[in-house]
């Protein structure tokens, strides 16, 4: 029994979830980044290049074999055109994630520039290190003006 509770407990931790939910996120913007590729970006460029659909080039190494006008065996091919299709998306989502990786490191870079609060202050007549929001210094007995909220 104490196994299925450690289990439970590593299940439902924050990083488990949050990455299940990355996970997830990031199979549909996968679908939306192919699709985008696939029916967006390449038919202008194939239609630039002279009507090219990518997705059909391929470079056939054995021709389909028929009999009767039926196909009895399918064709051996690389589709390159494929390849080109996937590569556009691998670039598309690569850089998506470099600029969200850039996002983060810009607001870590801002959190570890801003200076933390002073909490102390140097005496004006002894010069010794007191505490901020002292009004008497512990080492000299001076009263010390309030500092401004």
């Amino acid at each position: 029994m104490g196994m299925m509770k450690e289990f439970r407990e590593f299940a439902v931790k924050g990083n488990v979830v949050d990455m299940a939910v990355g996970i997830i996120i990031g199979g549909a913007f996968g679908s939306i980044v192919k699709s985008l590729v696939a029916d967006v970006i390449m038919p202008p460029i194939g239609l630039l290049l002279g009507g090219i659909d990518f997705s059909k080039l391929a470079f056939v190494i054995q021709p389909a074999k028929e009999e009767g006008g039926k196909i009895v065996e399918e064709a051996v091919s690389i589709n390159y055109g494929n390849f080109i299709n996937n590569v556009i998306s691998f670039l598309i989502v690569a850089f998506a994630v470099f600029l969200l990786v850039k996002a983060i490191n810009v607001a870590k870079r801002k959190e570890e520039e801003a200076p933390p609060a002073p909490t102390e202050k140097d005496c004006p007549f002894c010069c010794a290190r007191i505490p901020i929001k002292a009004t008497r210094c512990p080492n000299c007995t001076s009263q010390l003006e309030a500092e401004p909220a």
